[in-house]
């Protein structure tokens, strides 16, 4: 299981960081209708990132995760994926996810996420350089959305898993890693038993063979969903892991031209 409805991101607020944030309905390739909520930055860095949420769809926790990416100069569009299924909204507390996590389908999940990077980039006059981020089931999809001819500076995986089948129908990362055409940043629990060592392992194997510029980081003691304000007893390696995101998207960002 991924996050609970009242997961928090470990993440100080900044006063007065974003400028503003909206929920708005976005429209995917093959017509669905999909909620996602934008926050923009007061002191644009030349970034922007998609979120991709995890089987809960798109939460408070994303919200709020959004909303901390605006406080530090990146624009951040998070996404829902329960369009087709669901209809339109956040998903509150006690919405009975599974039903409609079974009725994915990797073709419309790659279209939502086509549908949040057109959308961020869509949020200033100049493109951004664009990022993805998920975290457990989004973590997965935002490795795999490298290889979605995205034109991304990046993607970043919170636990998601590298190998083996995966919800939606969705192909490996490790699989379509020769398509992978933007740096992966992916972050790890060392104490999550449904990625373990191994997986990693070849994950980073096959990025190296495909040439994929990558930093693949485990936290010994963390389990899976570590990345939570609840999780006080793994608070170190939530900075770690938040100084690991801010960093990559910093110096790809200034390597796509976007800061």
């Amino acid at each position: 299981m991924c996050f609970d409805h009242d997961s928090r991101p470990p993440i100080r607020p900044i006063a007065g960081g974003a400028l503003d944030s909206t929920e708005v309905t976005l429209t995917a390739g093959d017509g669905t209708r999909l909620t996602a909520f934008e926050a923009r930055a007061a002191a644009p860095s030349g970034a922007a990132i998609v979120i991709l949420p995890d089987v809960r769809g798109l939460h408070d926790y994303y919200v709020e995760l959004a909303l901390r990416f605006a406080e530090n100069g990146i624009d951040a569009v998070a996404i829902d994926w329960f369009g087709r299924t669901a209809g339109l909204g956040r998903r509150a507390e006690g919405f009975e996810f599974k039903p409609h996590v079974e009725g994915l389908a990797w073709a419309g999940v790659a279209a939502d996420i086509a549908a949040g990077a057109a959308h961020a980039r869509t949020l200033r006059d100049e493109p951004p350089a664009l990022f993805t981020i998920g975290f457990c089931m989004g973590g997965r999809m935002a490795f795999l959305s490298s290889a979605l001819d995205l034109g991304l500076a990046g993607a970043i995986g919170f636990y998601g898993p590298p190998v083996g089948p995966g919800r939606a129908g969705s192909p490996a990362p490790a699989e379509v890693a020769g398509r992978v055409d933007a740096p992966i940043l992916g972050l790890f629990g060392g104490a999550d038993p449904s990625i373990p060592p191994d997986a990693v392992a070849a994950f980073e194997d096959a990025l190296e063979r495909a040439g994929v510029e990558h930093r693949l980081k485990t936290y010994p003691e963390a389990p899976h969903s570590f990345f939570d304000r609840k999780a006080g007893q793994f608070a170190a390696a939530s900075a770690d892991a938040w100084s690991e995101v801010l960093t990559f998207v910093g110096r790809h960002s200034a390597a796509a031209g976007g800061g």
